[in-house]
């Protein structure tokens, strides 16, 4: 989904129910009683699983995100993070796994007005000017014109209001896009990568503007594959090869990492996933008498 149509009514098998064996008796579309007390998050999400094809493109994917913070998901190019985000949406098909938002089924039309997506690819109209495509949008959620200058301002486009939508720069056209989901006022907000392209300045301004929002009620969920970015979250998912490496904060990152670089945390946190996984590997071949490296010496 995008803001060019909110929140579209899922079809009947966007979120087919969780195999029985795994359900537990569960009704369909309910969290486990373990997770089912949700109050206070705007995302829970429980052993989400994604097939394509035969690749799993989500594997048991766990977490919670809650309200009223900016939860920034971070991760290298095709390691799932637009899946993860059109999962939370409603308009991915889920193999398995249980995701609700806001209290109720990812998707689900109650959802419509509450919950706003900017995709990597712009959804404007590229014929109209940058008011009336804020204003278009705008008006499907009964919102008025003073709400849509105050959108376009928060993004940096009040000097070009008149301006065609197609006349303007890449990074111009991108800041129309979130605008236009800007001004519909959502209590969750999922955006795909929004400051690719985008200089430093404006970069700033618009993570000043997220925390504002952040900070009036409204959660936000921020992919980006650029790490340093990850320092004006609330808390991280970080996402490596469709698995979730872990769920902590830009501090615990930190920490972990040893380094306040967070993009060197990053990679060392990717280390230590990768040499734990060998290690059973490699006591299994020790006690199987199989012989290590290309030589067979031990």
């Amino acid at each position: 989904m995008s803001h060019r149509a909110e929140m579209p009514v899922p079809g009947p098998a966007v979120h087919p129910p969780v195999p029985a064996a795994a359900a537990r008796g569960r009704a369909p579309g309910t969290l486990s009683a373990a997770s089912a007390d949700t109050v206070g998050d705007s995302v829970a999400v429980e052993h989400l699983l994604v097939h394509r094809g035969k690749a799993d493109v989500l594997q048991d994917i766990s977490f919670r995100i809650p309200a009223g913070r900016i939860t920034g998901l971070l991760g290298p190019s095709g390691s799932g993070k637009t899946t993860l985000i059109r999962a939370l949406v409603g308009v991915q098909r889920i193999t398995s796994g249980q995701v609700q938002v806001l209290g109720l089924p990812a998707g689900d039309p109650a959802l419509r007005h509450d919950v706003g997506y900017v995709t990597q690819a712009p959804s404007v109209y590229r014929d109209l000017n940058v008011l009336d495509n804020v204003r278009y949008f705008g008006a499907m959620h009964g919102r008025s014109r003073a709400d849509a200058l105050e959108a376009v301002a928060a993004v940096g486009l009040d000097g070009f209001l008149r301006r065609r939508a197609g006349d303007l720069s890449g990074g111009q056209f991108n800041r129309v896009s979130l605008a236009c989901a800007l001004v519909a006022k959502p209590k969750l907000l999922f955006l795909d990568e929004p400051t690719v392209g985008l200089d430093p300045v404006l970069r700033a301004d618009l993570w000043a503007q997220f925390a504002q929002m952040a900070a009036g009620g409204t959660t936000l969920v921020i992919s980006s594959h650029v790490m340093e970015e990850a320092g004006h979250c609330d808390s991280l998912l970080l996402l490596r090869e469709a698995r979730l490496l872990a769920q902590l904060t830009p501090a615990e990152l930190r920490r972990r990492g040893g380094t306040d670089d967070l993009e060197l945390a990053f990679l060392r946190l990717i280390q230590a996933g990768e040499g734990n996984q060998a290690g059973p590997a490699l006591a299994d071949a020790d006690a199987a008498g199989t012989p290590k490296g290309r030589g067979g010496k031990r």
